[in-house]
């Protein structure tokens, strides 16, 4: 049924638990409860120590298939940091931690990927008590514009992640009454399927760039890429042989389609929002580009959901 956002001025987001079919019912009395961020929060939480070479944490993230990695100390699990797959393209593929590779290393890939993932890590950490509530993470989600944030104890030490994948798990399937086109990004940046990874790993670590490019070929869309993918191809495989050995040239200027998937994953501008989570969900996808008759109108990530989640909430949140 369609609804227009004036009628949506008194609905309330229930979290955690909103899934049950209906329209979306934003209720933040149970999100409010210390501790909630726990029942939402992946409790099983894979870190590295800052000594483990990039290549090491290459590995081990995509091993997992994730996109970020929390570095922390081997023995208290105090929480020290982050490395991200954007991290990893920044560092590999021309970004501000590119100049690591070309000054300190003299552009030795073999020394570069050896060296303790503590070099290209940020130290900025963004963290959440592990008695906050699902309300309280979102806010610091929304307004720092993180996609992911560790739950630590009162010592420091690492207890649980939660992630803008966590948001989206809670609306997939789920009748919003929202469209997607109220919260897609409709400036889209997209590359040429000829351009090489290394330009397009330019342009998703330049301020203000994008972690997921649609990927289009003779003016039609043929898949997307994220850092993720490109983290992916260069820590296996052929590509992973070529760094090692040092012929990292050759691996970046492959054109970007190689990385592309064939099957074509999308949603339409209409679509709920609950439909196009499930959707994500279903396929292993973490944005979708929208589509209108065949023509690309823009795109809908899992950081969307943060977003939707915040604003949709604005007039309840004291």
């Amino acid at each position: 049924m369609k609804r227009h956002s004036e009628d949506r001025k008194d609905s309330k987001i229930r979290m955690p638990g909103a899934m049950d079919r209906g329209p979306v019912q934003f209720d933040s009395r149970v999100a409010k409860r210390a501790g909630d961020v726990l029942t939402i929060a992946t409790n099983e939480v894979v870190t590295a120590p800052p000594t483990t070479t990039i290549i090491g944490a290459i590995k081990i993230m995509t091993s997992y298939g994730f996109g970020r990695l929390p570095i922390a100390d081997a023995g208290t699990r105090r929480l020290l940091g982050f490395v991200t797959g954007v991290d990893v393209v920044d560092f590999l593929g021309g970004g501000i931690r590119h100049n690591l590779l070309k000054k300190k290393y003299e552009r030795n890939i073999l020394a570069a990927i050896n060296a303790d993932i503590r070099e290209i890590m940020s130290p900025r950490l963004i963290s959440i008590g592990e008695k906050a509530s699902v309300e309280e993470a979102l806010r610091l989600m929304y307004e720092k514009n993180v996609g992911g944030l560790p739950v630590v104890d009162d010592e420091g030490r690492i207890k649980a992640l939660v992630t803008e994948h966590d948001f989206a798990k809670l609306v997939a399937g789920v009748n919003t009454g929202i469209k997607v086109e109220e919260f897609m990004s409709p400036s889209v940046i997209t590359a040429n399927g000829q351009i090489s990874i290394e330009k397009t790993t330019k342009i998703m670590v330049q301020p203000g760039g994008f972690r997921k490019l649609p990927v289009v070929q003779d003016s039609i869309l043929i898949g997307m890429v994220t850092a993720s993918d490109i983290m992916r191809y260069l820590g296996s495989g052929e590509a992973f042989e070529k760094v090692v050995t040092g012929d990292i040239g050759d691996v970046m200027s492959q054109p970007i389609k190689v990385l592309v998937r064939r099957d074509i994953v999308s949603t339409e501008k209409d679509a709920d929002l609950g439909w196009a989570a499930e959707t994500m969900m279903d396929k292993g996808v973490g944005a979708l580009p929208v589509m209108d008759r065949g023509s690309l109108l823009g795109i809908i990530t899992k950081r969307d959901f943060i977003r939707a989640f915040a604003e949709e909430k604005r007039g309840i949140i004291p």
